[in-house]
């Protein structure tokens, strides 16, 4: 059995002032395991920048550039964290969302939550809001 240990005792890491560390069950409970890289890539970003209650403000334009990927694969990795529950869109404001889901309001199931959720996606696609 290995033993942990500080390694490197002067970088030991410290709750930052601007409030910012990943929670580790995003790989327990495989939350990342649905992810491609596009959308590891921007919720590593949206984790990163947000403030202490998960939100942010960058444009699609900025996002795609520091991202190096096109208007289009942003959409598509903004969709898929949607789709999986990590993020609240609502152009220009993401949300991280907590991965402690609430319960659905009485009468209502996942599927139809998340049809709902694919349904105004498609619309804004259509009307040309990412």
């Amino acid at each position: 059995m290995t033993l942990k240990r500080v390694l490197c005792l002067e970088r030991l890491r410290t709750l930052p002032a601007q409030f910012s560390w990943i929670d580790q069950r995003l790989v327990r409970e495989r939350h990342l395991d649905a992810c491609d890289a596009p959308a590891a890539a921007l919720y590593l970003f949206l984790l990163t920048v947000a403030d202490a209650q998960g939100l942010s403000y960058y444009s699609d334009g900025v996002l795609a550039r520091r991202l190096s990927m096109s208007l289009l694969r942003l959409a598509q990795a903004r969709a898929d964290l949607q789709r999986l529950g990590l993020i609240a869109y609502e152009r220009p404001l993401y949300q991280v969302l907590a991965l402690d889901r609430p319960a659905l309001p009485e009468g209502e199931d996942l599927g139809r939550v998340e049809r709902r959720a694919r349904i105004a996606q498609l619309r804004d696609a259509l009307e040309g809001r990412p």
